[in-house]
């Protein structure tokens, strides 16, 4: 018996509603071929970014109800929805979702499954080709645990679940957000796979990829390109994969479109503007050293550490003088990254600040893209409690010479763990990553207990 299915799929939307009202044409259109025997749609994670003032300011609520509309037949987590949401925002977050969370190796901390995901799930065809769907999310215990998740690693999860469904399908799909790399290795290590829809890396896979017998297909990002697959099979066996990706920028635009799209940013400034945080002094009125300095202090004081260090590039704009919003500190601060108290010996410490004063001027314009930042360039590196003597390589730690024995604690970011420039942290830096406010969190709360509002603005 043969069957024809067309399965459409999507990845790493990041919030990038611009592309949104071309998307849920194509997808509708698709969805209502009646030349294949069935149209599956699916989404691979990181669909929402907390940078888009619509998102920010309704927890994500605002991506659920508009991919409701893209009518998916099922989609797994990136890790957007499960590392920069806190614990409870993500419990909630698919509350009023119309398709079901694949998601096979995250656990709640006492190891039940999250009520909002299910590890696999099986679709029949209407011709009885049972498709077995088994979802993976990108393993990063350093993250996933400080914000009360325990998440496991993808070879015993894809054994366990094996496992469970063995017998029970005739093809196999895997919704996965761990990169092309990890996807590579799911394809070379589990041969029954026939198709993976991929996420994460960003990878614009034109034409999908073939490994061993099984095909990778990812879309990039930003909902640049929808991904269009035909698939053939015969008495309920896959006989071809025809991956595609079709790009938006070539679907047609509509006059109410732009409208539409302004009115996503204008509800979420709205939302976010309404709601005030501090009244700040003249000091800050296009000031960006003075946020820099104030952020540094609001990141000492959350970590409890005398030390701080943080880049200018994270301020997309100074703050102002006068009452400062939600908006206007999304606005400066879009990235969601979270606070890292490090413990470093002295000596690891002046390794570190010497890291930084030696890659200083090629940061200063250094053009970056992610983990997890969302601005242009990386900038110039401030200091709170340091100050270095580069003529004769001396570190000062609060006016004394740093001491090559002792521990010094030290506020930073998640994001400097993670990029290559400052190997010191991440190799020896005792690290604790502090969930589950963001950085524009920490410095608005600690602005909003320095720079109260008065009673009759708020």
């Amino acid at each position: 018996m043969e069957e024809t299915w067309r399965i459409l799929h999507t990845n790493d939307l990041h919030s990038h509603f611009e592309h949104f009202p071309k998307i849920g044409r194509y997808l509708k259109k698709a969805q209502a071929d009646t030349s294949v025997d069935e149209v599956y749609t699916f989404d691979a994670g990181d669909f929402m970014d907390r940078s888009h003032p619509l998102t920010d300011a309704t927890e994500g609520q605002a991506n659920i109800k508009l991919m409701n509309g893209f009518k998916y037949t099922a989609l797994t987590i990136g890790n957007n929805e499960g590392i920069s949401n806190p614990h409870w925002v993500l419990e909630c977050l698919f509350d009023h979702a119309d398709f079901p969370t694949i998601l096979a190796n995250l656990r709640e901390e006492d190891e039940t499954m999250p009520k909002w995901a299910v590890g696999h799930k099986i679709l029949t065809t209407k011709k009885n080709t049972r498709i077995a769907l088994i979802g993976l999310t990108a393993a990063y215990p350093m993250t996933y645990g400080p914000n009360h998740w325990h998440v496991k690693m993808l070879g015993s999860t894809m054994d366990k679940e094996l496992k469970e469904i063995d017998g029970q399908y005739d093809v196999l799909i895997l919704l996965t957000h761990v990169g092309l790399k990890m996807d590579r290795w799911l394809a070379k290590n589990y041969p029954q796979i026939d198709l993976i829809v991929g996420g994460h890396s960003h990878d614009l896979i034109a034409h999908g990829e073939k490994v061993d017998h099984t095909w990778i297909t990812q879309t990039g990002k930003w909902g640049n390109y929808v991904g269009d697959i035909h698939v053939e099979l015969d008495d309920h066996h896959v006989t071809k994969i025809v991956p595609n990706t079709v790009a938006t920028a070539s679907m047609p635009e509509e006059p109410g479109d732009e409208a539409v799209i302004c009115g996503y940013y204008e509800k979420g400034k709205k939302l976010l503007s309404e709601r005030k945080v501090a009244d700040l002094p003249e000091k800050f009125a296009d000031d960006k050293v003075a946020a820099v300095q104030a952020s540094l202090d609001a990141i000492a004081d959350f970590a409890k550490t005398d030390l701080a260090i943080l880049s200018s590039g994270l301020f997309l704009t100074p703050f102002k003088s006068g009452i400062l919003t939600q908006f206007d500190l999304q606005n400066a601060l879009p990235h969601p990254m979270h606070v890292v108290r490090s413990t470093l010996k002295g000596s690891d410490l002046w390794r570190l600040v010497m890291e930084i004063e030696k890659n200083r001027h090629y940061l200063d314009h250094f053009h970056l893209q992610g983990m997890s930042f969302r601005g242009k360039i990386f900038g110039q590196m401030y200091y709170k409690g340091i100050k270095v003597d580069m003529r004769k390589r001396i570190v000062y730690v609060n006016g004394r010479e740093v001491d090559p024995e002792k521990d010094y604690q030290l506020a930073c970011l998640d994001h400097y763990v993670l990029v290559p420039f400052f190997p010191t942290l991440a190799i020896v830096g005792e690290n604790e990553f502090l969930f589950p406010q963001f950085l524009r969190e920490v410095v608005g709360n600690y602005l909003a207990k320095k720079y109260p509002l008065s009673r009759d603005v708020k």
